[in-house]
């Protein structure tokens, strides 16, 4: 048994179930005893592609997505969705081949230092020097990427070591990560949360890794606390419950900034400070927090909690909720907020402008995907109204972006999710910048046999800049692109395409789509003069009740 031999063996005592990636002469040592695995190589088109389908699994699952790549170039283009996974939390092996130790004290080709270039974005990067140790650096890999709060560990491989002669076995596996809170925190906590007559809940995504969407749900129904949620927070609690106030994030004033000005206040529940800066929600840092999560808080001058109450969340919700005494209603702001961000949502129901308002399309979308179906979402100006419009019954049926906001990643995690669940429709949904940067994993989605859809708005440039732009200089500069017939790009890589040229069309075409056995993708104009016309209105938003 050599190592790459070693390695495979312990991975797949992991429970590695796909690994992602492209093969190089570094790392066919590696590839070759693949083979004679349980665990499935799906090769892809790109490495960047790779790492977006192992972040993805391992949102989706909680456990490791792991990534292959060759050194050089293929790590480097690696890097973006390690970066994305370690910043949005989800856990992530990245495994690079690399020259042979007796090369690297000299310039040699394609040798970069990846364990020194990896390391700002993992928890932890390392190289396997001595075949012997292999079984610990894959355990300490997947404790670390899967612990609170999880993120990416890359493994670099040199071409000898992974050739040489190995002895051992996999490790056992022990892990065991419950931490419970004090007691004195969770008193506190319920003290304050007695004591306020405007609180509100701000929910993220730590809710979602640590299962904790039922006793979220109970929590707010019976202490009668609205629920705010980041975006990547969607689903936690459901978007029908009486106390949801959706999402939360925008980069500017919103309906649920109203809720943030007059709470007396707020509990943040799995909330991390990179999906939604405290500064927006609390820029002078007076509001009083209540910070209830696996971790603790980090230090922001705009975040200082009144408690920190660190543990398992579901225990730490029930155990203030059996001290909390809080027999109120939630205040009427709560109520006519919900009602002003419900309106919005259905006045564009039957909207029939064309281009299409990316508002109508959203909501069309709603309509044809169950509560347990998935929605990837790329990055640019329709994230934006996927995260205010998009709204979710369950956790992780809405995969954003968010920490690294990285474009690209909506095809990759599509392919991803569709094999951790084939029994669900899926959705990735990109502007057409983001599709032209990864849309050559359709041919891996059509080779693995992964049949979701793609839906494109397409604007003909990078329409988040150019909102941001006029936002700021009142015009826009070097946005603007054309692109391909994207019909007849996706047939001509054995997919089903489609271009919607009415309103009333989409609905019948995202039904259409949705039950091909094969991926297809959707062209929809989409008119984006609706970023402006939203960031006038926010403007003149009026708080008053």
């Amino acid at each position: 048994m050599n190592t790459a031999e070693l390695l495979v063996q312990c991975l797949a005592k992991e429970g590695v179930q796909y690994i992602f990636g492209l093969p190089g002469e570094e790392n066919m040592q590696f590839l070759e005893a693949l083979q004679d695995s349980s665990i499935r190589f799906i090769t892809t088109r790109h490495e960047q592609g790779a790492a977006f389908m192992a972040d993805v699994y391992g949102r989706l699952t909680g456990k490791a997505g792991v990534c292959l790549s060759t050194l050089g170039p293929g790590a480097t283009n690696l890097m973006t969705g390690v970066a994305d996974a370690n910043l949005d939390s989800a856990p992530l092996i990245a495994i690079t081949g690399q020259v042979g130790t007796d090369r690297m004290h000299i310039d040699s080709h394609q040798y970069l230092d990846l364990v020194q270039m990896f390391a700002p974005v993992t928890k932890w990067s390392t190289q396997i020097v001595r075949p012997s140790n292999t079984p610990e650096i894959v355990r300490k890999s997947f404790k670390l990427a899967q612990a609170e709060k999880p993120g990416a560990v890359h493994i670099d491989l040199p071409e000898n070591i992974a050739a040489m002669a190995a002895t051992g076995a996999p490790l056992e596996i022990t892990d065991n990560n419950d931490v419970f809170a004090s007691f004195s925190s969770i008193n506190r906590a319920a003290e304050l949360i007695s004591q306020a007559v405007n609180p509100i809940i701000l929910v993220g995504n730590g809710a979602i890794r640590n299962q904790a969407s039922p006793a979220v749900t109970e929590f707010a129904t019976r202490l009668n606390i609205p629920v705010a949620n980041t975006f990547m927070g969607k689903g936690v609690i459901p978007y029908t419950h009486p106390l949801a106030l959706w999402a939360v994030g925008l980069q500017q004033r919103d309906y649920i900034s109203c809720g943030f000005d007059k709470a007396d206040l707020v509990i943040a529940i799995g909330y991390d400070q990179i999906e939604y800066s405290p500064k927006k929600w609390n820029p002078g840092g007076v509001i009083p927090i209540v910070h209830i999560g696996k971790t603790a808080a980090e230090v922001d001058s705009s975040y200082i909690p009144k408690v920190e109450v660190v543990g398992d969340i579901s225990d730490s919700l029930q155990e203030i909720l059996a001290r909390a005494d809080r027999q109120g209603k939630p205040d009427p702001y709560a109520i006519h907020l919900r009602e002003d961000i419900r309106g919005e949502y259905e006045e564009y129901a039957c909207d029939t402008g064309y281009p299409i308002k990316p508002q109508k399309i959203i909501y069309d979308l709603r309509q044809v995907l169950a509560p347990h179906d998935i929605l990837i979402s790329d990055v640019g100006a329709h994230k934006m109204w996927v995260a205010r419009h998009y709204h979710c019954d369950q956790p992780n049926t809405c995969i954003i972006s968010n920490g690294f906001a990285s474009m690209g990643i909506a095809i990759p995690g599509a392919v991803a999710a569709k094999l951790v669940y084939p029994e669900r429709k899926v959705v990735a949904v990109t502007g057409d910048g983001g599709f032209m940067m990864n849309v050559q994993e359709l041919e891996t989605a059509v080779r693995v046999g992964t049949p979701f859809v793609t839906l494109i708005f397409n604007d003909g440039g990078y329409g988040l800049i150019e909102w941001k732009q006029q936002t700021h200089f009142n015009r826009a500069a070097y946005v603007h692109f054309s692109n391909p017939d994207f019909v007849k790009l996706a047939e001509s890589m054995g997919l089903k395409g489609y271009r919607v040229e009415a309103a009333d069309e989409l609905l019948p075409v995202l039904r259409s789509a949705l039950e091909q056995k094969v991926p297809a993708v959707i062209d929809c104009p989409v008119d984006y003069r609706e970023n402006i016309r939203f960031s006038q209105r926010t403007k003149q938003l009026n708080c008053a009740i």
